[in-house]
């Protein structure tokens, strides 16, 4: 190859590289009234109050860092997702505490007791520990164990229901269902409508950031509220990735047992997770047919959970956004 053919090639990749979008593994969530981001070295809680902003930021410490084994693929994953389950209640809490007194219900005597034998600070991590674990276990029985269990009363009327691939087919159509359901739901609610419209907010600006165009509230707002990496479209994986692995381990008729079934769809919890967590890294990295087939439904998901923000709440977003990235671009790439 010549020297000229050599650096027309390199010209090329670099044209092509310019052209194509960043992409950052900063990641938000919605808040009540605000926006929660999460940067590679920090994280972020803006929250917007009659009195103005009120912003909480924190440096993040990586498992990863001091267990390299937590980094792996399929492990990482599962890491990733307890992470942001943990950061995502604490920011949660951050921002209804900043809720105007007149619409504060006053404290549990449950969450009264723990503050009072534990102190404050001790207090809070005990809360937000149980809040994950109900938070999680919610989501198990509706979406896992729920359908398990309907599954099993269609296969009680006989003949073809009995079959074990057609009972997890009925499962996953059920799954899917309810989680449809359970989104409708959800958007209808007014109170929520607003936290969505905080939600398109944080994709937006993200968006901005992506195309490498100034974090301005004119360049925000113009940017699509439907992101590839959304919570909404890893759930919405991860319903599919359960059909495909509860049917491959549920042939045998040993398994027949609905007993069995839980705790094995409990069992397999975490590996499902795992493969939907690198099924959307992928989806996010990249532009292609294939990973646009991967995105199209999460995107149409989005639809029911984000909703199109007026201009403070893109401030909001644009704020939170700032706080988390890195000074080396670099270090903000997925």
């Amino acid at each position: 190859m010549t020297k000229a053919n050599a650096e027309s090639k390199d010209n090329r990749k670099q044209k092509k590289e310019a052209e194509e979008d960043f992409r950052t593994s900063i990641g938000g969530q919605a808040l009540i009234e605000g926006i929660m981001m999460r940067g590679p070295k920090k994280s972020a809680v803006v929250v917007r109050t009659k009195d103005g902003l009120v912003e909480k930021v924190a440096d993040r410490q990586l498992l990863k860092e001091k267990y390299p084994i937590l980094g792996w693929l399929f492990i990482r994953g599962v890491v990733n997702f307890g992470s942001m389950m943990t950061l995502g209640v604490r920011s949660l809490m951050f921002s209804a505490d900043h809720v105007p007194e007149e619409e504060i219900e006053d404290p549990s005597k449950f969450d009264m007791w723990i503050e009072e034998k534990l102190g404050s600070e001790k207090a809070e991590k005990v809360i937000i520990t149980i809040a994950v674990v109900m938070g999680i276990s919610f989501s198990v029985g509706l979406f896992i164990l729920l359908p398990t269990l309907l599954a099993g009363l269609v296969s009680g009327l006989g003949g073809w229901a009995e079959n074990l691939v057609i009972r997890n087919i009925i499962e996953g159509v059920i799954r899917i269902t309810i989680f449809l359901t359970y989104l409708w739901l959800t958007s209808k609610m007014k109170s929520i409508k607003r936290v969505w419209a905080y939600h398109g907010a944080e994709h937006k600006a993200i968006h901005c950031f992506e195309k490498e165009l100034p974090l301005t509230i004119e360049n925000v707002k113009v940017q699509s509220p439907l992101h590839p990496r959304c919570g909404t479209s890893f759930l919405f994986i991860v319903m599919i990735i359960s059909i495909l692995v509860f049917s491959a381990v549920s042939m045998s008729s040993l398994l027949d047992h609905i007993l069995i079934r839980f705790l094995m769809r409990l069992a397999l919890l975490p590996i499902i997770v795992a493969i939907s967590y690198e099924i959307i890294k992928v989806a996010g990295r990249f532009d292609n047919p294939l990973t646009a087939v991967i995105s199209a439904p999460g995107k149409a998901l989005q639809r029911f959970t984000t909703n199109e923000p007026d201009e403070q709440m893109i401030e909001v977003a644009i704020k939170a956004l700032e706080y988390v990235i890195p000074q080396e671009k670099g270090d903000a790439k997925w």
